[in-house]
């Protein structure tokens, strides 16, 4: 479900390098350039424009990119640029490094990513920083918050499609016996969303849905302003429906009050590669706009012009 569009007539790696020099040189950087070149190319194309890049002029493309940009654009041009697992691997790291009390970027690693994803974010992590994101997440996160986050990031879901109909009741009914008692945290609640596969999980809250009546986020929503329940919630909806989950991520960034550029460019470079189709499809159904009209509205110059490159044309 890409949205970024790749010209069939790619040129040479080596013309992209030498266009990408020629943008840092001269008065001033040209943004337009860099925004045509590296918005439309996937990231294997990216990863050998890099390597050139590196093996042509003895310096990494990402600190040259550093040295020429600057604020939001500079930030979106970055994240795009890594790889998807070092790029995750960076992303994880500001969260445990600050110290956030935001633990959504952990909470969408971890549960929107395939296994292998997930992995090779992890190894790219261990190479970094010399550290292992679990030993990082296990260190800044404590009580509940850890109890589900830690046994997240060091999953390693199956990722087939079958389903056990009768563990899926039994274990409907188990999450509805404990929400019931507001013992949000119990163990086998935890275990459930952190070790089985996203098949079964959907099968489970479905059945607990027809058989109960309700969504179970909507009975997670005892005290709005638990921490805990948040992140819970957001676990749900990112490992069931990742489409909805950042939409909501989107919409909070670009509806309120002042937008949250860190959320929305996140989501963007992170997703315009794998599902940004449905969930602008999402966005547009929840919020009566397209999401390219949102950005254009709140969003300026060349950081606009590159969200909107990989956001993907409306008809796309």
């Amino acid at each position: 479900m890409s949205t970024i569009i790749v010209p069939t007539d790619v040129p040479p790696v080596s013309d992209d390098v030498e266009q990408l020099r020629k943008a840092f040189e001269g008065w001033g950087t040209n943004e337009g350039l860099i925004i045509e070149i590296l918005s439309h190319r996937n990231a294997k194309q990216r990863k050998l424009i890099r390597q050139t890049y590196a093996q042509t002029y003895n310096e990494d493309l990402l600190k040259a990119l550093d040295k020429e940009l600057t604020r939001d654009f500079e930030r979106i041009v970055l994240l795009w640029t890594y790889d998807p697992p070092e790029r995750d691997a960076f992303l994880a790291n500001e969260i445990v490094k600050n110290g956030a009390k935001s633990h959504q970027v952990i909470v969408e690693i971890a549960c929107t990513r395939s296994s292998h994803d997930l992995l090779l974010a992890k190894k790219e992590y261990h190479a970094r920083y010399q550290k292992s994101l679990e030993e990082d997440v296990a260190n800044y996160t404590s009580g509940d918050i850890r109890k589900l986050l830690w046994p997240l990031v060091t999953s390693y879901r199956y990722e087939g499609e079958e389903v056990d109909m009768t563990l899926a009741k039994s274990e409907a009914k188990l999450i509805h016996d404990k929400i019931t008692e507001n013992c949000y945290d119990y163990d086998d609640f935890i275990r459930i969303l952190t070790t089985r596969s996203k098949a079964q999980i959907n099968a489970t809250l479905n059945h607990y849905k027809d058989e109960f009546g309700q969504e179970v986020n909507k009975n997670l929503k005892a005290d709005p302003n638990d921490e805990f329940l948040k992140i819970l919630r957001a676990t749900i909806t990112s490992l069931t429906n990742p489409a909805k989950y950042f939409e909501r991520v989107l919409r909070l960034a670009i509806n309120k009050q002042g937008t949250d550029e860190d959320a929305l460019t996140r989501v963007v470079a992170t997703r315009a590669e794998f599902d940004m189709k449905a969930i602008k499809e999402e966005y547009k159904k929840r919020n009566s706009v397209s999401l390219n009209e949102a950005i254009a509205k709140d969003t300026r110059g060349d950081y606009e012009d590159m969200l909107l490159a990989l956001a993907g044309s409306d008809d796309a």
